[in-house]
């Protein structure tokens, strides 16, 4: 086997793209150089949420000076359809409207003012009919998309009448924008030959391949997509940057033109899905010392007007129900709502924080009835290291788990007794501001949970001056990935950073590839570069032992080799060494191929879904969260004073990058917890469709205090390095402030239950306030 130095660390050292993000100079596809004769494309959406198309008239559109095509789905020359998983998805509306933002129907124009000129000059008659826009109403009309789900382990009807007490509640959590600064794009241009190149602002781009070749009426390999680097995608961009590239290709295909189409921020917010909003009702049974013994929850999501990747979320939700706790009897039922809103869709942490928000729940009622320590509750409730206690509901072993021991040191270095004291001191002597603080563990499954999903491709070339270029089927939106992929290749073959780059993802060099999504970019994609890698080192290494072999006149084996600082080296005798710069030279002249390509799957997944059980992920993320908060009873107002995090990732790929997704996760979580709400109307309108109205984080509500630190669990098994993905999980750590502001409010009435729910805006507090100050 060949070896690398175990101190050489010749990866970046910062984000591969970061001085041209700070300059202007990296390049979205709005700043694409514009192909010769472009056209520019613009999408009517529907302004009904559910009706039937009565008449329509594009001639007044059409004479516009300037506008070259007007289009409905009779010029789709394919399958009018662009659902991912289930066609229930029209690309361009056949008469019935189904939601507001539906496309109905496309312009090419000579410029982007006039194609949005002509939108208003279509016209459009329709039969307006009652819509369901509410988990609360679908429930009422039986209106669902796709069968029930359950999981389910021991018996908990049975457990319930063993438990010294039975609880019951009820949680809603909202949905969240995405609210990526690149908005919805693509360049759609075609060839002589009838073929397509599309550069799309997608995270998957061999699904945006396959439903651009469908919705054209043509094979695969005549549809060529092209992601450089997304401007932000957060699972916004893994079904959905499919229907701008959809649109753009129809137009290109109609006009013969290349096409761009970019949302504005505005339409970008209206037509788009969301983070799915769940309402959940569950019933709890435990013991007088707090420990859960039985459990029974219902999940409903409102999934759109659409399935999208619904049931995948809804079902990544049960399996998350649990989070870090041993549940011996436990049922979760799910069913996704069909509604007339916009089909809702993957965000980071892809169901997993909907499902954690209603055990923590649980988790603070318990210790609300017994008088417990909430952070006690949570830590005698941890799945158990080995034994009995350490199954989940669905059957998988929780390995490897590190829970008490980062809880002990996070709660010692956080100061946790004494800031607690504190903080009920505080709130004896402080009528108008409370302070809360509350501790958040996570555990969180890593690989898509379908399982054939799981697998990459890459391709690596190595030209003679000893310059690399990397392909792989993953994509780049700001999360570092190329840079953890420069860092394998790297170290893989012995030499510095600076020889590699990383091209753009295309579907013609690396076919059939996932999205990149479900935290597993590096897991996937790292290990087909490293397997690309590895054979074009042992093919160096031939060379290397017969030229090293000759130069120290002993019989040298691949064993005895050590790629290091761009030289190979006799491990024994490393004065014997070759720069690689000459061994690649000296591959070429040999006739050694110096291409390769890397293939990876995640082995031993599986899942049997009529029976709830199976392995689904390939290991388990852990983290931690302490949170302190200070909420101003008469404004709502929350600040977030302190937040100590302890996070696994094994062995860190770039700790840099790692650091920085926590935080940036955390910090999307805070918003979702306590600032970001969708606003409807009743009649389904989407209400707070712009940044002035829709509040995502700020400067302020990063924490005061903010410390991070990564938790020594050393080498994962079986994994990229002996990594750990780091993209998701760490969301869900940002509950630890709502849970915060939960103990804060509790301190005005300490046993009063009340209907707390997600996001805890300043709105909700206040009227909180009142409820429990209520007789």
């Amino acid at each position: 086997m060949n070896k690398a130095s175990s101190l050489y660390e010749p990866g970046p050292e910062h984000h591969d793209s970061a001085l041209r993000h700070v300059t202007g100079q990296s390049q979205f596809i709005d700043d694409l150089p514009e192909p010769a004769g472009l056209l520019h494309g613009a999408v009517y959406f529907s302004n009904w949420a559910s009706g039937r198309i009565l008449s329509y008239d594009f001639e007044k559109a059409f004479n516009l000076s300037g506008v070259i095509s007007v289009v409905d789905f009779k010029s789709i020359r394919g399958e009018n359809q662009m659902g991912p998983v289930v066609h229930d998805e029209p690309c361009l509306a056949e008469g019935i409207l189904k939601f507001r933002g539906q496309a109905m129907y496309l312009v090419a124009a000579e410029t982007r003012e006039i194609s949005r000129q002509a939108l208003e000059h279509i016209q459009v008659k329709v039969e307006e009919k009652p819509g369901i826009f509410t988990i609360e109403e679908a429930i009422e009309a039986n209106s669902f998309l796709g069968p029930a789900r359950k999981i389910c382990t021991g018996n908990p009807d049975e457990a319930f009448h063993e438990c010294d007490h039975v609880i019951y509640g009820e949680l809603n959590t909202g949905g969240q924008e995405h609210w990526y600064l690149e908005t919805q794009s693509a360049l759609c241009i075609p060839d002589e030959e009838g073929r397509m190149t599309v550069y799309a602002s997608s995270q998957n781009p061999a699904e945006t391949q396959a439903i651009v070749s469908e919705i054209l009426g043509v094979s695969r390999h005549k549809v060529t997509v092209v992601v450089k680097r997304m401007g932000g995608a957060f699972g916004g961009k893994e079904t959905q940057g499919n229907h701008i590239a959809a649109w753009a290709a129809v137009l290109a295909q109609n006009t013969g033109k290349p096409v761009k189409l970019r949302l504005t921020r505005d339409e970008d917010q209206k037509v788009t899905g969301k983070r799915h909003p769940f309402k959940s009702n569950w019933q709890a049974g435990f013991s007088n010392d707090g420990m859960l013994n039985a459990l029974k929850v219902n999940l409903f999501s409102n999934g759109g007007a659409a399935t999208d990747l619904s049931w995948a979320i809804m079902e990544r939700a049960m399996f998350h129900i649990d989070n870090a706790y041993y549940i011996p009897n436990l049922e979760v039922n799910g069913r996704v709502c069909l509604t007339n809103l916009p089909s809702n869709t993957a965000f980071r942490g892809f169901g997993g924080p909907q499902g954690m928000a209603v055990i923590e729940q649980v988790m603070n009622r318990i210790a609300l009835f017994t008088g417990l320590d909430p952070v006690e509750v949570r830590r005698r409730n941890f799945y158990n290291k080995t034994g009995a206690h350490n199954l989940t509901h669905y059957g998988q072993k929780v390995e490897r788990n590190p829970l008490e021991e980062m809880a002990s040191q996070l709660l010692d270095k956080g100061d946790y007794p004494i800031r607690l004291e504190n903080v009920n001191l505080f709130n004896k002597t402080h009528s108008e501001v409370k302070r809360g603080i509350a501790m958040m563990p996570v555990k969180f499954g890593i690989s898509f949970t379908t399982s054939f999903l799981n697998q990459a491709g890459a391709l690596v070339n190595i030209y003679q001056d000893g310059s690399i270029v990397i392909h792989h089927g993953g994509t780049e939106m700001g999360q570092g990935l190329n840079t953890k992929i420069i860092a394998i290749a790297a170290m893989e073959l012995g030499i510095s950073a600076n020889r590699i780059i990383v091209e753009p993802t295309n579907t013609m060099i690396v076919p059939n590839t996932s999205a990149t999504a479900a935290s597993s970019g590096s897991d996937l994609n790292g290990m087909a570069v490293k397997e690309a890698s590895a054979k074009l080192r042992n093919r160096l290494s031939a060379i290397a032992c017969r030229i090293l072999g000759e130069r120290s006149r002993m019989i040298v084996s691949p064993a005895d080799l050590m790629f290091d600082d761009d030289y190979v080296r006799l491990e024994q005798r490393p004065e014997m060494q070759l720069a690689f710069n000459d061994l690649v030279k000296q591959a070429y002249l040999n006739q050694v191929s110096l291409s390769a390509t890397g293939y990876y799957r995640t082995p031993g997944l599986w899942y049997d879904k009529e029976i709830g059980r199976g392995k689904p992920f390939h290991y388990y993320a852990f983290g931690i969260a302490l949170s302190e908060v200070e909420v101003d009873l008469l404004s709502g107002e929350v600040r977030t004073l302190r937040a100590d995090i302890l996070h696994d990732v094994g062995n860190s790929l770039h700790k840099a990058i790692d650091i920085g997704q926590i935080q940036g996760a955390f910090i999307q979580g805070i918003g979702w917890c306590t600032t970001e709400e969708l606003k409807y109307s009743k009649d389904g309108k989407l209400l707070n469709y712009s940044p002035d109205t829709y509040k995502i984080p700020t400067i302020d509500d990063i924490p005061v205090e903010f410390m991070i630190n990564l938790f020594p669990t050393g080498a994962n098994p079986g994994t990229i390095h002996g990594s750990k993905a780091v993209g998701e999980p760490p969301f869900m750590l940002a509950l630890s402030v709502w849970l915060a502001i939960q103990y804060a409010l509790q301190s005005i009435a300490p046993e009063k239950v009340f209907n707390f729910s997600l996001p805890a805006t300043n709105e909700k507090i206040v009227k909180w306030v009142e409820e429990l100050l209520a007789d």
